[in-house]
C-alpha cells in the first residue's frame, strides 16, 4: 500500500461570489418599457435611484460603472435620443444582473506552479489552483486560488477573493487567411471566390462584408461560409483582465456559443517548447447539446487565448497534454469512446487526428471506465499518470499508471488497488461516491494532489513519488 495523507483543507462553494452579466431578454418589447421609464424620469429622480444602486452594489464588484455603460451600449439601439450620463448608467443597471458562479458547486481542481516564485522560504513553492465553479443553470466557469507548499509538503492557501471579475473578451480580433481556411469543416471547402477576395489578415466584420458584397454582385449563396467564419471567430478568442484585479478574483466565464453552457474540467499544465514557457489548459466546452475539447493558453493568468482543438482525435472529454514535446511532437492523453485511455501525437498543437489505445479497464474497480486526471508528471522511472476509474455503484477512485519516458505509448505498470477511494465524509455530496481531480504537481519528494469530493468540496492529499514508483515497480508484468 502507498502511504498517503489527506489534509484537513476544505474548499467549498460560496454563493456570495458573484460576477456581473448583461440581462438579455432577447425581445425588443422587453427593452422598450424600461427605456421609456428611465427617459421619463427627472434628472433628480434618476440620480437618486442611481445613488441607491451604487450604495448597495459597488462594494461587491470591480468596475461597476464601466459595466453599466457597457450594458447600456448593448441596448442603445432601443434608446430614441441620447440620454444624460446618469440615465445611461441607470439603464445599464436595469439590464445588469449578478450571477453566482459557485451557487451549485466547486470541484475538479487542477494545479500548476505559479509564475511568480519570488520571496519564498527555502524549499517553498507557490502554486495556482484552478477549479470548476458551477452556478445557476449548471453553467460551469473556471475559478482560481493560490497557495504555498513548504519543503516538508505542508500546504497553505491564500485568502479567498472578496469579489470577482469575468474579464473582457477582446473585440476586433484579426486572423490570417490560412488560419481561418484551415479551421473550416473538413467536409466543406471555403468558396473559392470568397477565399480569393479576402485579404491576408481580416476581422470577422471584414470577412462578412466581403461575403455580402459577393452575394449581391455575383448572386452567390455564401450562407454556409458566413456561418463557419462567424463560428471560427466566436470560438477562437482572447480574454484579459486588468493587472489590478488579483488572480484569485479572475473567473473565466463562457464567452462563445460553443461553451455557452459551460467550461468544464480544465487541466492546466506548465509547458515549455521552442516558443518558451507557457501554461496550457485543456477543457471541455459544452453548449447544452454537444461537447468539444478546447485549449486555454496563458503566460501570466491575466491574458488568455482560447482556441478549439480540431481533427478526428479531438473528441470526447478529458484530454491532457504532456508538459513537453516527446520526440519533437506534442503528446496528449485522451479518451475517445469514453471508456479507455488513448494517446495521441501531433506536429500541430491545435490539430489531432490519429489516436492509439493506451490502457483498457481490467480490474473490477475500474471496469466501467477510466480516464486521466490531468497531465503526467516526469520522473526518472517514466511518466507518472494519475488516473480515475469507475467500478460498482459508479464509485470513482484514483490510481496511477507509469508510462515509458521515451515511448509513452508503452504502459510499464499500473496499480493493482486504488490509490484513493472516497471515505465516509467524501462519499456524500452533489454526486455521491466520486473522487476526481484534473491535475497534480511534484514538489521535491512530494506529490501534491488536490481532489474533489463528490462534486461538493475540494481537499488535498500528499504522497511521496518514491513510494508510488516503488509500488508500480512491484506491479510490473
Amino acid at each position: 500500500m502507498i502511504p498517503i495523507q489527506r489534509t484537513d483543507i476544505r474548499l467549498k462553494a460560496d454563493p456570495q461570489r458573484v460576477i456581473l452579466k448583461f440581462l438579455d431578454f432577447g425581445k425588443p418589447e422587453r427593452f422598450l418599457p424600461p427605456v421609456q421609464y428611465v427617459l421619463g424620469l427627472s434628472a433628480e429622480a434618476a440620480e437618486k435611484q442611481l445613488e441607491g444602486i451604487f450604495s448597495e452594489f459597488q462594494s461587491r464588484h470591480f468596475g461597476l460603472e464601466a459595466a453599466f455603460l457597457e450594458h447600456y451600449g448593448r441596448l442603445a439601439a432601443y434608446v430614441p435620443k441620447e440620454p444624460s450620463l446618469s440615465k445611461k448608467l441607470l439603464l445599464g443597471a436595469y439590464f445588469t444582473h449578478e450571477y453566482s458562479t459557485e451557487a451549485a458547486a466547486l470541484f475538479n481542481p487542477s494545479i500548476v506552479p505559479h509564475p511568480n516564485q519570488e520571496e519564498l522560504e527555502e524549499g517553498g513553492l507557490r502554486f495556482i489552483l484552478s477549479m470548476r465553479a458551477t452556478g445557476e443553470g449548471h453553467i460551469s466557469s473556471i475559478a482560481f486560488r493560490t497557495g504555498l507548499v513548504n519543503a516538508d509538503g505542508t500546504i497553505t492557501l491564500g485568502p479567498p477573493p472578496a469579489k470577482l471579475s469575468s474579464g473582457k473578451k477582446q473585440s476586433g480580433l484579426a486572423f490570417s487567411l490560412p488560419f481561418v481556411k484551415h479551421r473550416f469543416d473538413r467536409g466543406e471547402e471555403m468558396n473559392e471566390q470568397f477565399r480569393n477576395s479576402l485579404p491576408e489578415q481580416f476581422t470577422e466584420k471584414q470577412a462578412l462584408a466581403v461575403a455580402h458584397r459577393l452575394e449581391e454582385k455575383l448572386h452567390l449563396n455564401l450562407t454556409s461560409d458566413k456561418a463557419q467564419v462567424s463560428s471560427i471567430f466566436d470560438s477562437n478568442y482572447n480574454c484579459s483582465f486588468p493587472d489590478s484585479i488579483p488572480l484569485e478574483s479572475r473567473v473565466l466565464f463562457p464567452q462563445s456559443a460553443a461553451e455557452s453552457n459551460g467550461m468544464e474540467d480544465a487541466r492546466f499544465v506548465q509547458f515549455e517548447d521552442e516558443r518558451g514557457p507557457a501554461y496550457l489548459g485543456t477543457y471541455t466546452a459544452y453548449n447544452g447539446r454537444s461537447i468539444r475539447p478546447q485549449l486555454i493558453e496563458t503566460t501570466d493568468f491575466c491574458n488568455f487565448r482560447i482556441r478549439p482543438f480540431y481533427g478526428k482525435g479531438a473528441s470526447d472529454k478529458g484530454m491532457a497534454l504532456f508538459p513537453e514535446k516527446i520526440n519533437g511532437r506534442y503528446a496528449m492523453i485522451g479518451r475517445q469512446g469514453g471508456r479507455e485511455l488513448s494517446i495521441m501525437f501531433s506536429d500541430n498543437l491545435y490539430f489531432w487526428e490519429a489516436y492509439h489505445p493506451l490502457q483498457r479497464p481490467e480490474r473490477g474497480w475500474e471496469i466501467l471506465q477510466m480516464g486521466n486526471c490531468g497531465s503526467p508528471v516526469k520522473t526518472p522511472a517514466g511518466w507518472l499518470l494519475l488516473t480515475h476509474a469507475v467500478g460498482p455503484m459508479r464509485k470513482y477512485v484514483l490510481s496511477f499508471t507509469l508510462l515509458d519516458l521515451h515511448q509513452p505509448e508503452k504502459v510499464l505498470a499500473s496499480l493493482e488497488q486504488p490509490l484513493l477511494s472516497p471515505n465516509a465524509e467524501e462519499r456524500e455530496g452533489y454526486v455521491p461516491n466520486v473522487l476526481y481531480t484534473c491535475g497534480m504537481i511534484q514538489h521535491g519528494e512530494h506529490l501534491i494532489i488536490p481532489y474533489a469530493m463528490s462534486d461538493s468540496a475540494i481537499g488535498f492529499a500528499t504522497t511521496k513519488t518514491e513510494s508510488v514508483l516503488l509500488e508500480l515497480q512491484n506491479n510490473k508484468p
